[in-house]
């Protein structure tokens, strides 16, 4: 199964001329990075135009990081916005962790940029924490330039052989829908949990510094 054959098994089927093929990129990967935690159909499609030289390789890699990235910094005001409707309780547990993702923040939001992790696990505390979203910005979009020229060369240079082993036998794509709900399902769970857990105790075992209050920073 080729690479295009598995957007049309899926139901992705676009037109990869040259004038309407980066707009295709472009929306496709915007709106699929709206989607918390599953970014796969913008990698999918970025795979796939970079598999021979119908397209410049830069432009497809900038495409994709700048949309991307525009996608995520929505994800990252709303939760921004979000702790407006915390409860004061729960406000006061997550400091300590607020504390923490603050301290780390342009490395975390690097890191979940520059892999295929989930990073919406990394983006909605920062939001929630109210981390600098200039330097946000900087670290996402620096991530997502690197994870994006990685998908680029690897596909443009081996095309489908790395995954093709895997798909060649998939009939049904209910599997794959189902999986796909499933995982986010888990994934939103675990934020619930981040907001439940008892920071203070947590921090306090393994981060002592963070449960003091003069280490709160403003951005």
């Amino acid at each position: 199964m080729e690479l295009v054959d598995l957007l049309s098994f899926l139901g992705l089927e676009f037109d990869f001329g040259p004038e309407l093929g980066y707009i295709s990129l472009a929306l496709v990967n915007f709106f699929g990075s709206l989607v918390p935690f599953v970014p796969l159909p913008g990698f999918l499609l970025l795979a796939t135009m970079s598999v021979g030289n119908h397209f410049d390789l830069h432009v497809l890699a900038l495409v994709s990081a700048v949309t991307a990235t525009a996608a995520k910094q929505i994800i990252f005001y709303v939760s921004y916005g979000g702790r407006k409707i915390m409860s004061k309780k729960t406000r006061k547990r997550m400091r300590p962790f607020e504390r923490l993702v603050k301290k780390y923040g342009a490395a975390a939001a690097f890191f979940a940029a520059a892999t295929p992790m989930p990073d919406d696990l990394i983006y909605v505390p920062l939001g929630l924490a109210k981390y600098n979203p200039k330097r946000f910005f900087i670290a996402t979009l620096s991530g997502k330039i690197v994870l994006s020229y990685i998908i680029v060369f690897i596909s443009h240079h081996l095309g489908f052989s790395l995954v093709e082993p895997f798909l060649e036998n998939i009939d049904d794509p209910t599997p794959i829908f189902v999986g796909f709900v499933v995982f986010v399902a888990m994934m939103t769970a675990v934020i619930v949990l981040l907001l439940k857990l008892d920071w203070q105790r947590i921090m306090g075992k393994f981060a002592p510094w963070t449960l003091d209050e003069n280490n709160l920073d403003e951005d």
